[in-house]
């Protein structure tokens, strides 16, 4: 077992990874917890035991389900079910169900407890970890949400096994992320600590930046476009299909402001690439709906604004110039033959 101490003062917490962690989530409950309400999706065939009294509630599957009407309908149920902030919330699943779980349980009664057991590679490498809850608006990607640490995470990597090529294969698109935050070789790496490597390293950048005032928006690396593209695309993309694209365009976007050059470029083409993972747009993305889609994201405080790599390493880059965002998109669009 691996554990890795998240650093917040009194919201500290710590994540566990390694096979067969599930079996701890009895020991990391807050003490005296009373009740716990495990929150999980019709699909996750995954039953874990937190060792008290507790009741499931299953909220839908899919991103489409990740709205402020899912989280009222869970917390009417916590209502009915007489839950208190004696009790504590359990988030079972993908990064779906720790959002809403962890947004619910930030607004429910004004905040109750939240452990997290991440069920996905993408929920274990990124999504579980940090505090950062919310849900999506037709305008965008997660523009509704709250700062809301959870008490412990878990990181099971057996549960990893039994996860679909697709569910595999978007995760990817977040690990392939950690390669340019100081990652390194990561596909090197034994699973379980391939899965620690990138929990230290969000989990780092979060204790010196808990609210995203700096350094943490590194993390959105190629998120930009990502969230266009889901919006864009009524979420036919995966979310981590759609960082892998924004991680090319964000690298072809930086080459052209002279911030790096064509063989950074180049890697960021061999990593995605090495992960089987997609470098272009879907056929038909409309490119005016999504740098629009762009401006509305929670980051442009200053104009269009990304997450760029750069001599001084990934940093957000504001006012960006919409037309030479336009036509970057021509150096991600698919090649017909």
């Amino acid at each position: 077992m691996i554990t890795i101490g998240v650093d917040l003062g009194d919201r500290s917490y710590d994540v566990l990874v390694g096979a067969g962690a599930a079996r701890e989530l009895p020991g990391v409950l807050p003490a005296g917890a009373r009740r716990a309400a495990v929150v999980t999706q019709p699909g996750i065939a995954i039953a874990v035991d937190p060792g008290i009294e507790h009741t499931v509630f299953d909220i839908p599957e899919g991103e489409r389900a990740k709205n402020l009407a899912t989280v009222e309908s869970l917390c009417e149920r916590f209502a009915a079910a007489g839950l208190t902030r004696a009790d504590v919330v359990v988030a079972v699943g993908g990064g779906v169900v720790t959002d809403v779980a962890g947004f619910a349980a930030a607004v429910y009664h004004r905040g109750v407890p939240v452990v997290h057991v991440s069920t996905t590679l993408l929920g274990q490498i990124d999504a579980a970890i940090g505090g950062k809850t919310g849900v999506n608006l037709s305008a965008g990607k997660n523009l509704v949400g709250a700062f809301w640490q959870p008490h412990a995470v878990i990181c099971d990597t057996d549960h990893l096994a039994s996860l679909p090529p697709r569910e595999h294969r978007s995760g990817m698109g977040e690990l392939a992320k950690y390669h340019f935050l100081g990652g390194g070789h990561l596909d090197e790496l034994p699973l379980d600590e391939r899965v620690a490597a990138c929990v230290a390293i969000k989990a780092a950048v979060v204790s010196g930046d808990e609210r995203e005032d700096g350094r943490r928006a590194a993390l959105n690396y190629g998120h930009t476009l990502a969230h266009a593209l889901e919006v864009a695309g009524g979420f036919d993309l995966r979310h981590g299909e759609a960082v892998a694209i924004g991680l090319v365009y964000a690298a072809e976007v930086a080459h052209r402001l002279g911030r790096i050059d064509a063989d950074a470029v180049a890697e960021h083409r061999r990593v995605v690439d090495g992960y089987e993972l997609p470098s272009t747009l879907p056929p038909g993305t409309d490119h005016r709906q999504v740098v629009d889609l762009m401006a509305r994201d929670k980051k442009a405080v200053g104009g269009l604004t990304m997450v760029l790599d750069g001599p001084d390493g990934v940093e957000p880059v504001t006012r960006l110039d919409r037309a030479l965002l336009l036509d970057t998109l021509h150096a991600v669009e698919p090649v017909h033959a």
